[in-house]
Parts: structure tokens; C-alpha cells; sequence
């Protein structure tokens, strides 16, 4: 219990009068740590926090590594940063051995800096030594550089720089006629095979497959077990949300994505209608933070994987991933996600990656500074990317083909646009034909509405005209619709393709155990909260569904001893 007479003794406390230290001792909480236990982690809320005793370590995360900052003792105050600046802990705080903590709540905290300028000179100067020490680590410790070095046309590189910006991985790209190359890599690296990949060790990986790369910059790519509780296919929104609530809830959990977390809303530059950001943030940013979360929690994440078939069991399910590898899981969880619709032009896809894009594809953002860009689309996703390319281009024209932008934009986007001088909307507008050789140099746009079309000059056109269920690989194994999305709960009941008794769970399949969630779901929402929601909610379903099977297996009868 903290008391006034323990307060009395903390040297950080010892100017203040006796009511106020009463006051403080009653308002206080009492944490009490094991060694190995987190008080708070990097981008936790926080409050202010005196350590009564104990230690605490003081660690944040660089780069994938973790460094040390500080040690703090008995009689050491700390949370004060985040408090004053208005942010989330700066890093991460763990006990050494057995620690006892105050607690004291934000605005207690303020209240208590008006009652003594000497404890508002002492919380002061410790946030100075605090944001000196981070300093010092960021130009002690500067990030390991991974170098990828190749041409803007080569579709090798692109696919390289797309994965390696979209898995969060520190890279730069140099083309190899940058002035700077030799400063950067070591000598000899375009005299052999490119794209080249240069190691922050030195070693020099040719012409590498994505999955190489993944591997030598740490990220998972196989499983660690043969059998899970349950297997997400998938790492969107909805996958994530998935393996977080999974793993948290004591499941054995694997996400297997085939490219980078997040899927489509990873891509997104700012996404200001989620629940809880009033500020916005971008898809990388909450896929990033959903990502540690479900590796913090246990879940096994792989990349550069995919699910090529799915064969249902009676107790076990099996997957089989790319490459033939086969893992047993006591439940599924769809969450594949649709792909971007593809440009229904003869020319697009010698274009892809020499100037179209399907998405936002933000790693092409600074090669687009000072042109005219062009993006296709009129939902969010499109005006969330015009926003981000106006930061760089000259202009930015968005074509869509209805009459009124309205129809399928969220209106605070359509006003964000219409407010930025160098970006166009253009409506009753489709591109018919593109133009150019090795690399995009030009289109025609047909005005529906004048019937007239019109030749404009560029080399970067941006598609994101909505996106497909791709779910040829589930074809006689689950119920689809004719556009390929997975139907469960009720949608099954009219086609009589519910096997059981029992009536299907809410987003179960037409597979008992087999569940989906997110965008590929058959009547989905298409928004990233909903992803979310589905995403938490088929892991309470899966809980049931196991429910069910432990307790049948319980009334199995048992062959004789």
C-alpha cells in the first residue's frame, strides 16, 4: 500500500507539503512486477511511474534489435516524456528483479507539477537526460541498411523494393547509374547479374527470389510446428486481428501471408476513419503495430507463402502451402482478401512496374516528383492515394467513370481533395488505350460524357478500380458464389450445402472448422474496422467450434483396455 510516510522518503517528493503528499499516496496505484515482467511497452499509454524497488531495464527496439537506454533504481521517476509530449512510451520497460511501482494517472501527474516548482525542475531535467539518451542511441546505433540496387524498369527490382518497403525492412534502392553507387556498395557489385541485393554483413545476394531475401533479413518464412489450433490464411486486417485474438487467447496460431502484412489497407497512405485515430494513420503504420502484436503474443507469422490447397478432415484439416509444405490445423481461418482488378487494356501488363501500378504502390512516390500522375479509381483506396502522390507531383489527375465522385468516396476525402490545388477530378473519364515502348509514356482518356477523347502526356498511372475474389484454389472444397467469394453462416442454409446437424456458426463455411472473415467474405463491408471486427470475431467462433470437438471426442466411447 502506498502511504504518505513511504512518499517521504523519495528524495523526488521531499519539498512537498504533507496534505499533498496524503493526496498523492491516495490517488496511487501499487504495481507489483516479477523478474522478466513489462511495465510497459513501446507504444503503450503511459502514465507517470516511481520505481519503489527493484530495477527496471530500459530497452527500445532499433532496427529489429534491441538496445539498451538506461537502468533505473530505487527512487527513480519515469513516464514523464510521453506525458508531456502527448505520446505513447518511447520504449520498452522491464523488470530485473522483483520491482514495486507508483502509479500516478495523467492528470494527477499535472495537478501535482502546480504544487512545487522544485518537483517541476526535477521531472524536467529528468525528460532532458531521457530524450538525450535516445539521442545518443539513434547516432550510436544507426539502422543496418540493407542496399538494393537496380534499374526503375526492371520488374525483378520492383517486386524487390515493393516487398522489401511493405515488410518494414530498412533498404535503400540506388539505380546503377546513381553517382553515389560506389560511396554505397562495395565495388564490383554491377559488374555481375542485377538486381543485386547488398547485405548490411557485405554479402552480396544476385538476382534473388523475394523468399531469399525474406529469409536473410529475418523475416519467417516456414512454419515452426506441424500442427496448429488454428491457421490463418491471410494477413490483412482481418488475419491480423485474427492471429492477435488467437494467440492472445492461448491458441496455437499460424499466419501465413504470401507478401507483406496488411494486405490492401497496408498499402493505404492514411486511413482517418478508424476508430479510436482522430489523427489518421497510415495502413503500414496499424498493420506494423498489429504485427508486433501477434508476434508478441506467440503467433507464428510467415511470409512469401501461400495456401495452394485446402483438404478438410474430419478431425484435423490440412493445408498445403507453396513449395508442398503441409501443416495440420484443428481449425481454418479464411482471410485471403481480394486482388487488385486488372486493367481490361491490351498494352497493361507489359506496362506493370514501367509506370502502372495496381495500388497505391508508395515506394514509386519520390520517382513521381514534379510529373503529372494519374490515378483510376473513385473509392477510398484511390483518394487516399491521390492525397499521399500530391505530396510529390506536380499534378495529380483521378479518373473515375461515374458522374458524380460521390458515389463512392467517403466525403472528408472528397473535401481533402477538392482543397489541394494540384490535384484533378476528373469524372465521366476512362482510359481506353496506353502508349509508350519500354516504359509508359502516354494515354487517351474518353470523356463519356462529350464523347471526345484526349491524349495526355505520362509515365505513371496508378489503378485501383476495386478488386476481385481470387479463390481458384478453394473450387470444390467450400462454397463460393459465381464471383468466387466464400459464403458461410446463412448463405449456406438456401444451397443445402451445410453437411452437419448443428446449424453453421456465423462465419463458417461450408467446411465444419473452416471459417472466413475479412473483404473475401461473401456480403463483407470492404472496410478495414469491419475486417477487424470479422477477423476477432471467427476466433470466439473457432472457440467454440473446438469446444464442440473436445467435448464429442470426450463421449466417444473408448475401446476396450
Amino acid at each position: 500500500m502506498i502511504t504518505a510516510e513511504c512518499l517521504r522518503t523519495l528524495p523526488l517528493f521531499a519539498d512537498l507539503h504533507e496534505t499533498v503528499l496524503h493526496d498523492v499516496a491516495a490517488e496511487a496505484a501499487e504495481v507489483h512486477l516479477i523478474p522478466g515482467e513489462y511495465l510497459v511497452r513501446e507504444g503503450d499509454s503511459v502514465a507517470f511511474y516511481v520505481l519503489l524497488s527493484g530495477e527496471l531495464a530500459v530497452t527500445k527496439d532499433v532496427a529489429g534489435t534491441t538496445q539498451a537506454v538506461d537502468t533505473y533504481g530505487p527512487g527513480d521517476s519515469f513516464g514523464e516524456l510521453p506525458l508531456l509530449l502527448g505520446t505513447t512510451a518511447t520504449v520498452d520497460l522491464q523488470a530485473l528483479t522483483s520491482a514495486r511501482v507508483m502509479r500516478v494517472e495523467a492528470l494527477e501527474f499535472m495537478a501535482l507539477l502546480q504544487h512545487s516548482e522544485a518537483l517541476t525542475a526535477k521531472v524536467l531535467s529528468n525528460m532532458t537526460r531521457r530524450i538525450g539518451n535516445l539521442q545518443r542511441l539513434a547516432l550510436d546505433t544507426p539502422p543496418a541498411v540493407t542496399m538494393l540496387v537496380g534499374s526503375a524498369d526492371d520488374l525483378h527490382c520492383f517486386g524487390l523494393r515493393d516487398f522489401l518497403s511493405r515488410n518494414q525492412v530498412v533498404f535503400r534502392w540506388l539505380d546503377p547509374g546513381a553517382p553515389t553507387l560506389s560511396c554505397a556498395v562495395p565495388a564490383g557489385v554491377t559488374d555481375g547479374p542485377l538486381p543485386a541485393v547488398v547485405l548490411p554483413d557485405g554479402e552480396v545476394l544476385r538476382q534473388p527470389s523475394v523468399r531469399d531475401v525474406a529469409r536473410r533479413v529475418g523475416l519467417q518464412v516456414d512454419p515452426t510446428c506441424d500442427e496448429y489450433d488454428v491457421v490463418i490464411l491471410g494477413g490483412g486486417p482481418a488475419g491480423l486481428a485474427a492471429a492477435v485474438y488467437g494467440a492472445s487467447e492461448g491458441l496455437c496460431t499460424l499466419l501465413v501471408e504470401k507478401e507483406a502484412p496488411g494486405g490492401q489497407a497496408g498499402t493505404s497512405s492514411r486511413i482517418e476513419n478508424y476508430l479510436g485515430f482522430p489523427t489518421g494513420l497510415s495502413g503500414g503504420e496499424l498493420s506494423a503495430r498489429a504485427l508486433r502484436q501477434a508476434r508478441r503474443f506467440g503467433a507464428d507469422v510467415i511470409t512469401t507463402r501461400e495456401a495452394s490447397a485446402l483438404e478438410p478432415g474430419d478431425d484435423r484439416h490440412e493445408v498445403v502451402l507453396d513449395g508442398g509444405t503441409r501443416v495440420r490445423a484443428r481449425s481454418v481461418v479464411l482471410t485471403v482478401g481480394v486482388a487488385w482488378r486488372r486493367l481490361p487494356l491490351p498494352d497493361a501488363e507489359r506496362f506493370v512496374g514501367r509506370g502502372v501500378w495496381y495500388g497505391a504502390a508508395r515506394t514509386e512516390a519520390p520517382g513521381t516528383r514534379g510529373k503529372d500522375v494519374y490515378l483510376i479509381g473513385g473509392g477510398n483506396s484511390a483518394g487516399q492515394a491521390a492525397m499521399f502522390f500530391s505530396n510529390y507531383a506536380r499534378r495529380v489527375s483521378v479518373l473515375i467513370r461515374a458522374p458524380h465522385i460521390e458515389r463512392g468516396m467517403s466525403q472528408y476525402l472528397i473535401d481533402q481533395l477538392r482543397a489541394r490545388p494540384n490535384v484533378r477530378i476528373c469524372e465521366c473519364c476512362e482510359v481506353t488505350a496506353l502508349h509508350g515502348d519500354a516504359h509508359l509514356r502516354g494515354l487517351t482518356v474518353h470523356h463519356t460524357d462529350t464523347g471526345e477523347d484526349e491524349a495526355v502526356e505520362t509515365d505513371s498511372l496508378f489503378v485501383l478500380i476495386g478488386a476481385d475474389a481470387r479463390t481458384d484454389w478453394l473450387d470444390g472444397v467450400v462454397l463460393r458464389d459465381e464471383r468466387g467469394y466464400v459464403c458461410s453462416g446463412l448463405d449456406l442454409a438456401p444451397e443445402g450445402a451445410w453437411p452437419l446437424e448443428r446449424d453453421p456458426f456465423p462465419l463458417e463455411t461450408s467446411v465444419p472448422g473452416v471459417f472466413v472473415a475479412g473483404d473475401v467474405r461473401r456480403g463483407s463491408v470492404k472496410r478495414v474496422a469491419s475486417s477487424v471486427g470479422e477477423g476477432s470475431m471467427s476466433i470466439a467462433l473457432v472457440h467454440q467450434f473446438l469446444a464442440l470437438q473436445d467435448a464429442a471426442r470426450e463421449d466417444r466411447p473408448r475401446p476396450p483396455a
